[in-house]
């Protein structure tokens, strides 16, 4: 099983699952899933909720440190900036990637952007993660 394979099947019963966050690639410099809108994850307009799109980009960054912190580490993330650029209606599906910004040994910093199927940006989301150690 690849190493995006057994992340997946880790966030089936969790928070992630239940959004439906599919994960396409995992590595130590990059992670990537999709999001398909759906009529739960959006507004009263039918537009993916900001909340959502923050949720998404949240757990992207942090299976980005969890790739990248010693074993026995836990995370949380810390601080979390949102710049909401464009909509997604349901149906859509948008996609996430997360980069590394800084990573130190006690905190690490990811951005994530959100673009939808066309490419057009939806939002970017700079998070920071504490790392903490046994």
């Amino acid at each position: 099983m690849t190493l995006t394979e057994q992340i997946q099947a880790r966030l089936e019963d969790l928070f992630p699952g239940l959004m439906g966050v599919e994960m396409t690639e995992v590595t130590q410099d990059r992670v990537r899933a999709s999001l398909r809108v759906r009529p739960k994850l959006c507004t009263s307009g039918g537009i993916l909720h900001g909340g959502a799109i923050m949720a998404f980009a949240d757990t992207l960054g942090a299976i980005g440190t969890v790739v990248n912190m010693p074993e026995g580490a836990r995370t949380a993330t810390i601080e979390s900036k949102t710049n909401f650029i464009g909509g997604a209606p349901v149906d859509a599906m948008v996609h996430g990637e997360a980069t590394p910004i800084h990573r130190g040994k006690t905190t690490q910093v990811w951005q994530t952007r959100v673009t939808g199927a066309d490419g057009k940006l939806v939002g970017i989301v700079t998070q920071t993660q504490i790392v903490m150690l046994k």
